[in-house]
C-alpha cells in the first residue's frame, strides 16, 4: 500500500491542477522517503537529479527543434505553405481542408510541434475557410487532426523525448514516422473528400486559381521544401546529429525569413524567448520525471508488472492492446510531453520483455498521443483550436472525432504491419 501511496498523491496532484514538474517531484520524494525511510537520502536524489536529468547532450536537440519552429511561424512559412497547397485544390470540393492538411503536415516537418501547428494554421486557414462557406466543424477538425501529424513527422520534439527517456536511437525514431505521418495525411485527405461528398454543405464553393497563379505560389514555398529535404536527408544519411541538424535548421529558418524580409529583429528577439520559455518548461518536467523514476526504480514497482503479466501467461499482443487502450485514455487528459515521461517508465520495460521493437512502440505511442490531443473531454489541441480560431469547443470536437479515424486505421495498419514503421530505419546506415 505504501508504494502505491505516491502514484494516488500524482493522481490528486494532477487533478488539481498542481504544476506538473511539481507534482511529479513532489509525488517521487514521497514515495522515496515511504521505500527508504530516509530522508537524507531523498535530500541527496534531489540535490542530482536537476543537474544529471538535463546535463545531456542529447537533449539540446529539443531547444533547437523549438527554436525552429517559432522562426518558421515567424517567418510565415505556413502562410506561403497554405496558399499554394490552397491555390491547387480550391477547385476541389474540400479542397480547403485538404490543402489546411497538407499545409500542417509540411509544416511539421519545420516544427515537430503540433499545439504550434494547430495554433498558427487556426490564423491562417479558418478565416479563408469560413469565406469560402466552410462549416466550422470541416474546418475546426481538418485544423486540429492536421496538426497531430506534426508529432510523426520529423523533426518530431515528441519522438525526441521518447528517444532520450527509452535510450532508443533519435534518429530512427525520427526517420520511423516519415510513413506512418504520410499515411495519416493521405487518409485525412480521403475522409474529407468522402465527408463532403456525402455531406456537401460542409464546403459549398469551389474556385479555381489560374495558371499563372498556382506556379506563382509554388515559388514562395521552395525554401520550405528545401529545409524540409535537408533536414530528412540529414536524419536519415546519420551525416549530423539530431542536434546538429535541429541548429541548422533554425539558422536555415532565419535565412529564410530574412531572404523574404519577414523575420524582424522583434520577431526573432520573440522566438528566442518563447524558445526559452517552451524549453525551460520541458526540462522542469525532465527534472521531475526524474526524481519519480527514482521512486519507481526504488519500489520496484515496473519489474512487479512486468513479473505480474508474465505470470499471468496472456497473449502478448492482449497486453499490447490493453497498453494502447490505456494510452488513449491517459492522453486524453494531459499534454504528450508529462504523458510520455510518466507512463514509459512503467510501459517499456513491458513492451521490451514481451519483444516489441522499441522504434515501433515509439510509432505507436505517438499515435495514441495524437488521438488524445484532439478528442473529449479535454484534447489539448482541440482547446487551442478553439480559443484561436474562435470556434465553440463542441463543434471542434465533432469535427476532430469524425477526422481522427484516420488516426485509428493508421494505428491499426501499423499494429498489423509493423514495417510501415520498420521499414524506413532499417535502411538507414
Amino acid at each position: 500500500m505504501a508504494s502505491t501511496l505516491p502514484v494516488l498523491l500524482l493522481l490528486f496532484m494532477l487533478l488539481f491542477g498542481v504544476p506538473i514538474a511539481v507534482a511529479l517531484a513532489g509525488a517521487g520524494m514521497v514515495g522515496i522517503w515511504l521505500v527508504t525511510g530516509d530522508v537524507t537520502r531523498v535530500l541527496g536524489i534531489l540535490s542530482l537529479a536537476p543537474y544529471s536529468s538535463v546535463a545531456d547532450y542529447a537533449l539540446s536537440t529539443i531547444p533547437m527543434f523549438i527554436l525552429m519552429a517559432y522562426l518558421s511561424a515567424s517567418s510565415g512559412l505556413a502562410r506561403d505553405l497554405y496558399a499554394a497547397a490552397a491555390a491547387w485544390l480550391s477547385h476541389i470540393r474540400g479542397g480547403l481542408a485538404i490543402a489546411t492538411v497538407f499545409a500542417c503536415g509540411i509544416f511539421g516537418a519545420m516544427s515537430g510541434a503540433s499545439v504550434a501547428a494547430a495554433s498558427v494554421m487556426s490564423k491562417i486557414a479558418m478565416p479563408e475557410m469560413r469565406r469560402h462557406g466552410y462549416s466550422e466543424e470541416l474546418g475546426a477538425g481538418a485544423i486540429g487532426v492536421g496538426a497531430t501529424l506534426d508529432i510523426l513527422i520529423p523533426p518530431s520534439i515528441a519522438m525526441v523525448i521518447y528517444g532520450i527517456a527509452t535510450q532508443t536511437s533519435i534518429g530512427k525514431l525520427l526517420i520511423a514516422g516519415i510513413v506512418p505521418g504520410i499515411l495519416v495525411g493521405v487518409l485525412l485527405a480521403v475522409m474529407i473528400y468522402v465527408w463532403v461528398r456525402v455531406s456537401p454543405q460542409h464546403a459549398p464553393t469551389t474556385y479555381r486559381v489560374s495558371g499563372p497563379e498556382r506556379w506563382a505560389s509554388l515559388g514562395r514555398v521552395w525554401p520550405s521544401l528545401l529545409l524540409i529535404f535537408i533536414v530528412l536527408v540529414l536524419l536519415y544519411t546519420g551525416i549530423a546529429t539530431p542536434t546538429e541538424v535541429g541548429a541548422l535548421g533554425a539558422l536555415m529558418a532565419v535565412l529564410i525569413g530574412a531572404a523574404f524580409g519577414r523575420l524582424t529583429v522583434p520577431d526573432t528577439i520573440g522566438a528566442l524567448k518563447s524558445t526559452i520559455r517552451t524549453s525551460a518548461m520541458i526540462f522542469l518536467i525532465l527534472i521531475g520525471a526524474t526524481v519519480f523514476g527514482y521512486y519507481m526504480t526504488l519500489s520496484r514497482i515496473p519489474q512487479s508488472v512486468v513479473a505480474l503479466v508474465t505470470e499471468m501467461d496472456l497473449n502478448r499482443w492482449v497486453v499490447m492492446i490493453g497498453i494502447v487502450v490505456v494510452y488513449f485514455v491517459i492522453s486524453m487528459f494531459m499534454d504528450e510531453i508529462p504523458l510520455l515521461l510518466l507512463t514509459l517508465q512503467l510501459t517499456f520495460p513491458l513492451i521490451t520483455a514481451l519483444g516489441f521493437d522499441p522504434v515501433w512502440f515509439g510509432v505507436v505511442s505517438m499515435l495514441m498521443v495524437a488521438m488524445g490531443l484532439v478528442f473529449p473531454p479535454v484534447g489539448l489541441i482541440a482547446f487551442v483550436v478553439s480559443a484561436t480560431a474562435g470556434v465553440d469547443l463542441m463543434k471542434v470536437y465533432k469535427g476532430t472525432s469524425i477526422l481522427m479515424m484516420a488516426i485509428v486505421v493508421t494505428t491499426a495498419l501499423v499494429m498489423v504491419f509493423p514495417q510501415i514503421a520498420l521499414w524506413l530505419p532499417a535502411t538507414m546506415r
